[in-house]
């Protein structure tokens, strides 16, 4: 699946609810089925700064795509965490440096979450893209 298509599948999975409070449990569900990070992985290193909760990204360069894990202590951000490693895990450094993350927008994330959410995932954006360009 390209990473286009995989953006609209969320898109997708999103529209199918009406209501900003059944996406946030969609959001809780996905953070519920994300592996998560071994107690050892949660470094300083691997912190996200500029979230309000504890936010870790794990990256690992494999046959020259990025392998992203994730972890979370708060369950809405590990719902948003889960969602960008789920679209971006999996795809080269350039791919991910050529996309502009505007189906986020297409999803209204942003505009519906606090705004220590929304600089949250702003921090998560950018740092998945710093890996991506510390990987080119």
């Amino acid at each position: 699946m390209t990473l286009k298509e995989k953006q609209q599948e969320i898109i997708d999975d999103f529209s199918l609810y009406e209501e900003w409070l059944d996406k946030y449990e969609y959001l809780i569900e996905l953070g519920k089925g994300l592996e998560g990070l071994p107690e050892e992985k949660k470094t300083e290193d691997r912190l996200i700064k500029g979230c309000q909760s504890r936010v870790w990204l794990d990256c690992e360069k494999r046959d020259g795509v990025l392998v992203f894990s994730a972890d979370s202590d708060a369950i809405i951000t590990k719902g948003i965490i889960s969602l960008l490693v789920g679209v971006y895990s999996g795809r080269t450094p350039q791919e991910i440096l050529a996309d502009d993350f505007s189906f986020l927008d297409a999803l209204g994330l942003k505009e519906n979450l606090s705004p220590t959410r929304a600089n949250g995932l702003v921090s998560m954006i950018a740092t998945i893209r710093s890996k991506a360009a510390e990987n080119e």
